[in-house]
């Protein structure tokens, strides 16, 4: 498994499982899942969601993408920190991806519209199969 291995695997994963730090309290939520690429993972939220303010103040995070199947399935999990990207093509980017966002009056100018990657860190996959493994980790990032 490489890197090439991860970006599909989100990419065919909606929805995944994302964690930040409250304080001292985990904080975990569903996201719809945007895309991967060779930059990393990329994720859209509103700023004024308390999930923005949690990766200003530590922008640690780990991920938990779930693919259900035989014998619980496939899990890839992504620890690394977060960027923030003020890209206006991405943000247009976003706006078509996601048309029920112009729904909530927004543009790719709008403060609101939140655009983060994760684009260094390292991942692994789990299974039932290899659940007492070694842990084999896949770095990315430079």
């Amino acid at each position: 498994m490489d890197f090439d291995d991860c970006i599909k695997f989100a990419n065919t994963t909606p929805v995944c499982y994302l964690a930040t730090v409250d304080g001292d309290q985990p904080r975990v939520r569903a996201l719809g899942f945007w895309f991967a690429d060779k930059k990393g993972f990329n994720f859209q939220i509103g700023a004024a969601k308390d999930m923005h303010g949690q990766l200003q103040a530590n922008p640690k995070v780990e991920v938990c993408f779930f693919q259900p199947g035989e014998q619980s399935g496939i899990m890839m999990r992504v620890a690394g920190e977060i960027e923030f990207i003020d890209d206006i093509l991405l943000k247009k980017q976003v706006l078509e991806d996601r048309p029920f966002l112009k729904e909530f009056g927004m543009t790719f100018d709008h403060p609101d519209l939140v655009i983060f990657r994760i684009a260094k860190g390292e991942a692994y996959f789990w299974t039932m199969e290899t659940n007492f493994e070694p842990k084999k980790m896949i770095k990315f990032g430079d």
